[in-house]
């Protein structure tokens, strides 16, 4: 049976308290409705957060890893994907995934959503900037989606993957 993967990208070293919070909440939520996260990998920021999120729970996660090796890698990853890619493995991260959260905003994250959109992925921004929100609903109306916190956006997955 095909398992569901949600990806939560967000920002390493600029994540601010808020993304953190926000991204375990969402990694325990993933693990808890039996769906598979996916994140960049690395033991910072968001990528951790949701990861030790989602262990909490006992939920299975991947890390798509920027490098030749897992130096750097979460302690929370059971299946690291070696990219030696850098940030060419944004790609690979939303190809991956059925569904984006963008949690919190920085370049990084802002390329993930852009081609998430490309790819025709449903993007929800669990973001307070209204700039970003404004920025990618006016680039994709139909594909990008708000959510104030956690329990909003896993809601909006769960529509998402319903229609899946």
């Amino acid at each position: 049976m095909k398992k569901i993967i949600i990806g939560v990208m967000g920002p390493g070293d600029q994540a601010t308290s808020r993304d953190l919070e926000h991204a375990y909440k969402l990694g325990q939520l993933i693990a808890q409705a039996g769906w598979v996260l996916l994140t960049g990998g690395r033991n910072a920021g968001v990528m951790n957060a949701a990861s030790k999120g989602a262990k909490s729970n006992d939920g299975l996660t991947i890390g798509v890893l920027p490098n030749q090796n897992t130096a750097g890698m979460s302690e929370f990853v059971d299946i690291a994907i070696i990219t030696d890619m850098g940030n060419a493995r944004n790609n690979i991260n939303v190809l991956s995934s059925e569904v984006v959260i963008a949690c919190g905003m920085g370049l990084g994250t802002a390329s993930e959503v852009a081609l998430a959109l490309k790819s025709g992925k449903k993007v929800i921004l669990l973001t307070e900037n209204e700039e970003y929100q404004q920025f990618f609903q006016n680039l994709a109306p139909n594909d990008v989606f708000l959510a104030t916190n956690a329990d909003e956006a896993i809601a909006l997955v769960q529509r998402f993957v319903v229609a899946l």
